[in-house]
């Protein structure tokens, strides 16, 4: 990104981009000090994925680590854009040495993009960033939309591949100069599958790394020669065949390192499954000694690399990381502020700035002229970035104060203006020194590592919070989110390796199993450690939350899978709500290997092994009443509106609130609806509103100081009427009262007796607290920095007013993942009699032509009483079609998915994993309102599984259940039947207007 004032970006999104151009102010200095690097990096994609890119954990530490603390050089500055035209506008003002184009949903042909950026600087590197392995498959298929590109990489949530690529394009470009010169090793790599050489490169980069700093740290070297050193480390050239390996081999033969090579790969224009082993052969001829590595995907050719003397490594090892540190280990074998007086003798030393700042309080005043009247205090805080601090610093010369405690008063503001500038809005390792500024004002990271999709939403709209200054916009309310805390990927891998669970988790399916195991397992002391000093100071309850690498993104947003615990965090003995909290990040590790995880895992594709969790720690909101503690209101919203009624329209996005805590809206059930741009605009009519009001809520039990989270993650709530609320005094601005003389709602508790209805008029209608002007404001901006529609969590506190303002929390963001393919249906061309199903109210977009099986309740067996029985014989269907390998349509009254028994049928999503689409149908007495809030339908939407609404009596929808039961029925339970037809139905979704049908007989689309 860059802070140049006189570029207006060509999008809509420059206000965006313009906050976070401050981001960069630094950096933009420390970029311009480095001579030999890629300094100039153009990335082309949204801000959010940008952010995500650039502050992600591996960016964050491990450029920092390698360019900072060792003082190599500066990292690469990055200039993010966001369409073609300010892409092509950046490449003809600026020269850059690279170019990244991060790939979107909704386009796929970048061909326009490279050629007109080659007729810029035809020699210009582009490379192609996937977001995950979902798309590869689509690029085998399309590979001429690939020309433009030098190479192709996947991104799954890994940030660390953003290094790789720019560091194999520096070694590319460095390498010959380099050996030349400097006698620099070079490390051969031979792979041709993008999946793994992404997978591959960023470990592999990451091992050079780790082992040159342990040899460094070994040997003791001065600070120029651990310079030398880090620069010198062994370059990388990739090669996807045959004749490409041979070359880089004869060119670079003298200064090889080792050669790690694929077994299958090109050869002679064609995939050569022994290419491998016959490379190795062949350079083993003629460099003997040359240490080999052969990785293969295939177990057994470990006999393979045997037989010709090669090292051998599964690429689908969970422990490919260990595998590869051992082949180096075996295989391949700045400082601190020391304060002095005149005589040179030491006084004191400080390694951060927290610690300079402490003894510059104590330290003698001719310690401080001595430092100052030589310019030390400057240039220490340029070896760390602080470039413009550090620029105001050396301005200021001792003549320019009055006396030396002047001069020390300045220089311990400066500091304390850093270490507030430097954690606001920011991801901050975790520091006693610093938790003073940065408690309130940023996210602690008690652990290394990425901090997984959820923590990185969660930490990009901090920073965006931080940028938009919206106390301005909205006076007399604080728009923050909780005080949050990330435990880094880094201590899960160090969790399942240090505890041996590797084999555990693959092998084992039994949960129960798998959660006592890891109830077992111990976290490494350093986590211990410090969770023991982050709970001495965060004395309030606490969510402890999952963020998987591959949660909330963009194609899979395995959202509600894994497990979330509430903690009171209330014992008075420190050592009990160190443990619960413990326990709590076990049973989240755990949740990764639930029947659900497992399930939807094997549903969109994905290994369970390359899963890696983080864990947000994050403050609860709300407030305590007696022995419970929730918010006045939690909820769900979004940016897009899948059932716009009247002149409503889908951009005009919907909103889904409920008192209490926020469990009771993503687990679908019936929560208040509203549009935030229309909030007078009633969604449904009063006296529905009275019908379906919510009459109990979610609260944290704070009695409950020993609960037993083995249970589940409902083991510290308790399910409390509305009534109790009432108590507490907290529905003076949720209510209004149904005035049964007039049949009518009248807003607020006073005046009138009848029944309390939560629809929230006093602030959707009389803007007690303007919450739908911050949901749109919100919307808008996350939706324009993600460049797709969005969904946010929130919780709003009101009060007392006495001891804080009104609060709007910021919980979490996702993608709404909207696929627009065309696949549109011409009514007019179809005849009613060719169709089974016929629906306007479809969620879903495109075309199946393979569906066989149906699996509906019967509406002349339906009981509601006997919800959880039908979801067990669900279960129990959906097991077998998994069995078989066949998808099908799912039928059910009511709300599917809903934690509710008395709204639908209370199915997991492992329960309807081989499901292709769902459909809600209306029964004569039994209509419930669909949810768009709930985890499960997030996720099955996200999964473009078709999701349709058929109401009662609504034309043109429809259902031919004549038809139906005249198929042949597969098997029939107490509630469902199995039916499979003689031919495939084709399945049309058409997304753009909402219609889906499902026909009797075959066709073509």
């Amino acid at each position: 990104m860059d802070d140049d004032p006189t570029f207006v970006e060509a999008t809509a999104m420059s206000p965006i981009n313009d906050s976070f151009r401050k981001y960069t102010s630094n950096r933009d200095i420390l970029h311009d000090l480095m001579p030999l690097r890629m300094r100039e990096i153009l990335l082309v994609a949204p801000p959010y994925d940008a952010f995500s890119l650039e502050h992600d954990a591996p960016l964050s530490e491990v450029i920092y680590d390698e360019y900072n603390q060792l003082n190599l050089a500066n990292a690469p500055r990055i200039t993010s854009v966001s369409s073609e035209e300010a892409a092509v506008q950046r490449m003809q003002g600026r020269r850059f040495d690279l170019v990244i184009v991060l790939s979107r949903v909704h386009r796929v042909d970048w061909r326009s993009l490279t050629t007109r950026l080659r007729a810029i600087d035809p020699q210009i590197p582009i490379l192609l960033l996937l977001n995950d392995n979902a798309e590869i498959g689509f690029f085998d298929q399309n590979h001429h939309l690939l020309a433009g590109f030098d190479n192709v990489f996947v991104w799954n949530g890994n940030s660390e591949i953003f290094l790789a690529m720019v560091k194999l394009v520096e070694d590319r470009f460095n390498v010959a100069n380099d050996t030349r010169i400097g006698l620099v090793r070079v490390i051969l790599l031979v792979e041709d599958s993008i999946r793994y050489y992404s997978r591959y490169l960023p470990v592999l980069y990451r091992e050079i790394v780790k082992q040159t700093y342990r040899l460094i740290v070994e040997e003791h070297l001065d600070e120029m020669r651990k310079i030398l050193r880090l620069r010198a480390r062994p370059k990388v050239l990739m090669a996807s065949t045959f004749e490409e390996a041979m070359a880089i081999y004869e060119r670079y033969r003298d200064y090889l390192l080792c050669v790690i090579s694929d077994v299958a790969y090109p050869r002679g224009g064609a995939i050569d499954e022994l290419a491998g082993v016959e490379l190795i052969r062949q350079v083993r001829r003629q460099s003997p000694n040359l240490p080999v590595l052969l990785q293969s995907s295939n177990p057994g050719n470990a006999r393979l690399a045997e037989e010709i003397g090669a090292g051998f490594i599964d690429k689908n090892s969970e422990s490919l990381a260990d595998d590869l540190a051992s082949f180096f280990y075996h295989k391949l074998g700045f400082g601190h502020f020391i304060f002095r007086d005149n005589t040179g003798r030491e006084l004191a030393r400080a390694t951060t700035l927290p610690e300079l700042k402490e003894c510059l309080s104590r330290i003698p005043a001719e310690s401080v002229l001595y430092h100052a009247s030589r310019d030390h205090f400057s240039a220490w805080l340029m070896a760390r970035g602080e470039i413009a601090i550090a620029q105001v610093v050396f301005d200021a010369k001792v003549d320019d104060f009055s006396s030396a405690e002047d001069l020390r008063r300045f220089l311990v503001d400066v500091g304390e203006h850093v270490m507030r500038r430097n954690v606001t809005g920011q991801v901050v390792p975790f520091d006693e020194a610093y938790l003073g500024d940065a408690w309130d004002r940023s996210i602690i990271r008690l652990a290394k590592g990425s901090l997984g999709g959820k923590g990185r939403g969660i930490s990009f709209v901090n920073a965006l919070l931080a940028d938009l200054q919206l106390d301005q916009q909205f006076p007399g309310v604080e728009i923050r989110i909780p005080r949050t805390a990330v435990i880094g990927v880094d201590e899960f891998a160090a969790f399942l390796h240090d505890n041996k669970l590797y084999k555990l988790v693959l092998e084992c399916q039994d949960y129960d199993a798998v959660k006592r195991r890891f109830l077992m397992g111990n976290l490494t002391p350093d986590l211990v450690l410090r969770l023991q000093r982050y709970l001495d100071r965060a004395r309030y309850p606490l969510a402890i939350r999952s963020s998987g690498m591959l949660e909330d993104s963009q194609s899979h947003p395995l959202a509600g899978l894994y497990q979330t615990f509430f903690l009171p965090n209330n014992d008075p003995d420190p050592a009990i709500r160190l443990q619960q909290v413990m326990e709590a990040i076990k049973l989240v590790y755990a949740s990764v290997y639930s029947p659900a995880a497992r399930a939807y895992f094997e549903a969109i594709g994905f290994k369970i092994e390359e899963e890696r969790m983080a864990i947000v720690l994050q403050e609860v909101v709300g407030d305590r009443h007696g022995s419970r503690f929730y918010p006045h209101i939690s909820g769900v919203a979004q940016s897009y509106n899948f059932y716009p009624v009247g002149y409503l329209e889908p951009g005009d996005g919907v909103a889904q609130i409920a008192l209490g805590l926020g469990r009771y809206v993503v687990g679908g059930e019936p929560s208040f609806r509203f549009c935030p741009a229309y909030p007078d605009v009633d969604l449904t009519p009063p006296s529905q509103q009275a019908k379906f009001a919510q009459t109990h809520f979610y609260a944290l039990a704070l009695d409950r100081r020993h609960p037993d989270l083995f249970a589940g993650d409902g083991a510290t709530l308790a399910t409390l009427p509305v009534e109790a609320a009432a108590a507490d005094g907290t529905l003076d601005h949720l209510v209004s009262t149904w005035d049964y003389r007039e049949e009518r709602l009248r807003i607020g508790m006073s005046g009138v007796e009848g029944v309390r209805v939560l629809n929230f008029a006093p602030i959707l209608k009389l803007q007690a607290f303007p919450l739908a002007p911050i949901l749109q404001a919100m919307l808008g901006h996350i939706k324009t920095a993600m460049d797709t529609p969005v969904e946010i969590e929130f919780a709003v506190d009101l009060g007392p007013r006495e001891r804080r303002p009104p609060t709007f929390h910021l919980l979490q963001i996702k993608h709404l993942g909207l696929d627009e393919r065309d696949c549109g249906i011409d009514l007019a061309a179809v005849g009613g009699e060719d169709l089974f199903l016929l629906t306007d109210k479809c969620l879903g977009n495109g075309v199946d032509l393979t569906l066989q099986d149906i699996v509906w309740v019967d509406p002349e067996r339906f009981d509601r009483a006997r919800m959880p029985e039908m979801a067990a014989e669900v279960a129990e269907l959906n097991e077998k079609l998994k069995r078989e390998g066949r998808k099908y349509l799912l039928l059910g009254p009511g709300r599917w998915g809903t934690r509710d028994r008395w709204l639908g049928i209370p199915v997991g999503w492992a329960q309807i994993s081989q499901a292709r689409a769902i459909v809600e149908f209306e029964i004569e007495g039994f209509a419930v309102e669909a949810s768009q809030g709930s985890h499960f339908f997030h996720n099955i939407t996200s999964m473009n599984i078709g999701y349709f609404t058929v109401p009662l009596r609504s034309p043109p929808c429809r259902l031919d259940w004549e038809w139906l039961r005249a198929q042949p029925v597969m098997q029939r339970t107490a509630h469902l039947v199995h039916t499979r037809t003689p031919h495939s139905l084709p399945l049309v979704m058409d997304g753009r207007r909402r219609l889906a049908a499902l026909f009797k007989k075959p066709r073509t689309f």
